[in-house]
């Protein structure tokens, strides 16, 4: 489902007259940038909420995704209009400071700019940033010890994914995770220090979160013979090979004699015998070694060698996997024998090959003085719910790490938006002449979250909407749509809330976008 987004008309030859006294150009101009964002804005919209639609992506490597999150789709979209992109971007930007609320983002950019552009564009960012402010006074502060609050904010985030149903098992994970990193004093979580293996295999109940230890992506190499299992574990990262050095160049050696090949055979025993007594003399008893391009990482001699001093291997380790394992584990990566000391090695409990739903997973556990990190089992039937369980779990991780930043929650299901959208009506009257029109305009747009969580949970958007607005002019600004009974009711009481910081980023993202769109009154096509 990937969808292409018509480009531009390429603009009149500057050096033409008319080009210059052609009025309805700006306007042609704005009404393009209008029809693509509205067409980006569409193709997510049917996605919002619980009762969002799924889309079913194919790839241009032929590979299937089946997913709802806004960041994912439109990254698959191909937009050619350069005001689609932006709402890509848009979507991108929201991901990173946020991570959630990327399909609110553009849809609600995709509402601001059906209002009649005129000389509002600034206009708009301070209705943002009266927004903001508005939702800072009904916001709850939390605490991060507050394990409650911050479950109640990942199952919601949870409960609008694919895999919704499992949001008891993944909501847990997600704040254990952040709350391991992240200490009382921090204001900010460094996610890539979360490492999500991804196996097929049992189903998502059996993802797991590993308790002061770590799951690696390979498995022990048993073609030698070696252990899989080794207790009170030193463990060795190495970023060189144990297979027989080879030249830079391309080099042919021609003998003739069979007493010289039984040389550079015994030669070439000797080296790597070598190479493994020193590895076993600092103690080391497993073994991770990094993937290597130009020659093998191991061969059958060292693999056998190393299977006799009783030392467990796992290789092919990637590159970008070696920070990762050297800040968890303690141990140091080593670019040559001659550093492989005993002060480079990790220690652990226990590292074991464990058959898990039918699947081989390498667990290190009871590591010694480990690092702020955290590894997380992330299993499923098959490939397609596995992707989706990272992403879902990574929008769960991205909600807590919002928590961390920013310290606050409000309720979900549209009523911020309607309680926003009141109070901004009603700043509105104290404004005057454009600047009055213009937060109107942009508090009648809030309303487009609430329609479209009415819409695509097949409810009456209209009636609703207007039984939502009844209910905040009451004072009741909890009011909230509750898109599994489809009725209005305390949102709090459902325990559906959300971090400030995702619908304060998604209001200042979309006005700063559409405040720029606004702005621009022609394309010039460059050479």
């Amino acid at each position: 489902m990937t969808t292409a987004v018509a480009a531009p008309v390429s603009s009149k030859g500057l050096n033409s007259n008319t080009y210059f006294n052609d009025k309805s150009k700006p306007m042609e101009v704005r009404l393009s940038n209008m029809t693509a964002a509205k067409a980006i804005s569409d193709a997510v919209r049917t996605s919002l909420g619980p009762k969002g639609m799924d889309k079913m992506i194919q790839t241009s490597k032929g590979e299937v995704i089946i997913t709802n999150d806004g960041a994912t789709i439109l990254k698959s979209i191909q937009a050619l209009h350069p005001a689609a992109k932006m709402l890509v971007d848009l979507s991108m930007a929201q991901d990173i400071e946020a991570g959630d609320g990327t399909t609110s983002v553009v849809i609600l950019a995709g509402s601001l700019l059906g209002i009649h552009p005129s000389i509002i564009a600034e206009d708009f960012v301070k209705a943002a940033a009266k927004s903001v402010e508005f939702l800072t006074q009904i916001s709850m502060p939390i605490d991060l010890s507050d394990r409650t609050s911050l479950l109640r904010a990942a199952t919601t985030s949870l409960n609008s994914k694919i895999v919704s149903q499992y949001s008891a098992t993944l909501a847990p994970i997600a704040v254990s995770a952040v709350t391991r990193l992240a200490p009382a004093s921090a204001s900010n979580v460094d996610l890539r220090d979360v490492r999500i293996v991804k196996k097929v295999g049992g189903t998502i109940e059996d993802t797991e979160l590993i308790e002061n230890g770590v799951v690696l992506n390979q498995t022990v190499v048993t073609s030698g013979g070696g252990p899989t299992r080794m207790e009170k574990a030193k463990i060795g990262l190495i970023q060189f090979q144990l297979s027989a050095p080879k030249p830079d160049m391309d080099n042919t050696v021609i003998i003739n004699d069979y007493r010289q090949m039984d040389k550079v055979i015994k030669e070439e025993r000797q080296y790597i015998l070598n190479l493994c007594k020193k590895i076993k003399k600092t103690g080391c008893n497993v073994l991770l070694i990094q993937k290597s391009i130009l020659r093998d990482a191991v061969n059958e001699l060292s693999l056998n060698f190393l299977s006799r001093l009783k030392i467990v291997v796992v290789k092919d380790i990637e590159r970008d996997e070696i920070d990762f394992l050297s800040k968890s584990l303690g141990c140091k990566p080593v670019a040559d024998i001659d550093a492989f000391t005993e002060d480079k090695l990790g220690s652990a409990d226990l590292v074991d090959e464990v058959n898990q739903e039918g699947v081989k997973v390498v667990k290190i556990t009871g590591v010694k003085n480990m690092g702020r990190t955290v590894s997380i089992l992330a299993m499923g039937s098959n490939s397609l719910v596995v992707e989706e369980c990272e992403r879902s779990l990574h929008d769960a991780l991205c909600v807590v790490r919002c928590l961390v930043k920013k310290r606050a929650l409000i309720g979900g299901g549209g009523a911020p938006e309607i309680h926003v959208s009141r109070m901004l009506a009603q700043h509105a009257q104290s404004l005057k002449g454009m600047q009055q029109y213009c937060f109107q305009a942009y508090a009648d747009a809030l309303e487009v979250i609430p329609t479209t969580l009415a819409e695509n949970a097949g409810l009456n958007p209209i009636a609703i909407v207007t039984e939502l607005r009844n209910r905040h002019a009451m004072g009741d600004k909890n009011a909230g749509i509750n898109v599994r009974t489809g009725l209005i009711s305390n949102i709090l009481d459902e325990n559906v809330v959300q971090p400030l910081l995702v619908t304060t980023s998604a209001l200042e993202l979309a006005s700063e976008t559409v405040s720029l769109l606004l702005k621009i009154d022609d394309y010039v096509q460059a050479r």
